[in-house]
């Protein structure tokens, strides 16, 4: 049975040529690849049409808790746009527009000493962000723009000759990344700890109004560029753990810096906690401004589809 809303028609024409560009083994997980008739090939005719219709490059956002899967659908939707339109996609993930360890150390020494471990809003160079947004846009023929490279094993940026290259023209951005999308809220709601670490380490709610205040000012620049927003709705905290978990593995094996910065089990659960209030915010508050929201059960399969506030 088809997951996809009867109210949200996809033209007949794209769905049957995207059915032709089934990505491959190991591109999407196999409970996800057993959707694709049922839920990815709407969801990339979904799509399409939104970039068809567009007069500029359109850009997607991708948000989701860790380990939400929000890389692979990424790269996996690249990869079947360019097998079934040709069409030259670029994936940003915000990740790779974290500031420097050294930046963020200077940040904890001006700011607030949680702002040394990445993440949180403040923490990314959301100026550049917007700046290659608008580069991207415009970007032609024979025209290349470079952005940087993360490597989180190190937990820095890798050397700008290892940084990602695009060529222009460009049909489609897909920007994702945890945060993507997250709007501020009140400071009442900000006011009563959520978690040891903000216990512990944040007990005057500095740290934690200024993240707010980023989401109100400059990151809001950021995310109003999205023309799109779909949502990988985690089901709860202890999914996010148990996917980032999995995740740092799989950074220990590709890390490409000269230094190991990877956590250990313990120091992991203490990482989490820094992204915990923002995804419990977004789990309450984000599908008003998705586009679409899919709802990811505890197996990791997609059990549900919902019009976000953005399509209505």
């Amino acid at each position: 049975m088809s997951l996809w809303p009867g109210t949200l028609k996809v033209s007949e024409t794209l769905v049957a040529q995207l059915k032709q560009a089934k990505p491959a083994d190991g591109q999407l997980p196999p409970t996800w690849l057993s959707q694709w008739d049922d839920l990815w090939c709407p969801v990339a005719a979904w799509l399409a049409e939104k970039v068809t219709a567009s007069q500029t490059p359109l850009i997607l956002g991708v948000h989701g808790g860790q380990g939400s899967g929000k890389s692979t659908l990424s790269n996996a939707l690249k990869g079947i746009y360019k097998e079934a339109f040709d069409w030259n996609v670029v994936v940003i993930s915000i990740d790779d527009l974290y500031l420097s360890h050294a930046e963020r150390a200077a940040l904890g020494e001006t700011t607030h000493p949680l702002l040394r471990t990445r993440g949180v809003p403040g923490t990314h160079d959301a100026h550049l962000g917007i700046r290659l947004f608008q580069q991207l846009k415009s970007l032609k023929s024979g025209e290349t723009v470079k952005f940087p490279a993360f490597d989180k094993a190190s937990d820095d940026r890798l050397p700008p000759s290892d940084w990602h290259t695009v060529s222009g023209p460009v049909d489609l951005i897909i920007f994702e990344g945890w945060c993507v999308g997250c709007t501020p809220v009140s400071a009442e709601a900000l006011s009563t700890p959520l978690n040891t670490l903000e216990a512990t380490e944040d007990s005057d709610g500095r740290w934690r109004e200024w993240v707010n205040r980023q989401l109100a000012t400059l990151y809001r620049d950021w995310f109003d560029l999205i023309d799109e927003l779909i949502m990988l709705k985690v089901p709860d905290m202890d999914a996010v753990l148990r996917w980032r978990s999995q995740q740092e593995t799989e950074n220990r094996a590709n890390a490409q810096g000269t230094t190991d910065r990877s956590f250990s089990d313990q120091a992991l659960v203490r990482f989490i906690q820094h992204y915990e209030r923002l995804t419990r915010q977004a789990l309450d508050s984000l599908p008003a401004n998705a586009s679409l929201v899919l709802n990811i059960n505890q197996s990791h399969e997609v059990d549900a589809v919902t019009c976000g506030g953005r399509s209505q």
